[in-house]
């Protein structure tokens, strides 16, 4: 049988980095978790790749020149107001 492609010592320098503590028990179930895990990605190397061109679209509209609120009716619902703009809490 080859060589396990996690063996429980790694996973001790795992856990021990994590500072976890892990009986041992819990070692042999994640190194074969890891396996598992591992073996997993080697499936996904196996998936071809397909070269395609993205096709690429202009999302963005022209813009137009709208009537806005005047200055009076954005302030209006404002908390404070001072010389004309918006007054926020002071932040230093």
């Amino acid at each position: 049988m080859s060589e396990p492609v996690v063996d429980t010592d790694e996973v001790e320098h795992v856990a021990q980095l994590a500072r976890i503590d892990l009986g041992d028990e819990e070692r042999e179930l994640f190194a074969e978790q890891f396996a598992d895990i591992l073996s997993s990605f080697e499936t996904l190397d196996e998936v071809p790749e397909i070269e395609s061109e993205p096709e690429l679209t202009n999302v963005m509209r022209a813009d137009e020149i709208e009537e806005s609120l005047d200055r009076a009716d954005a302030l209006g619902n404002a908390a404070e107001t001072e010389d004309g703009h918006f007054k926020g809490p002071r932040v230093s």
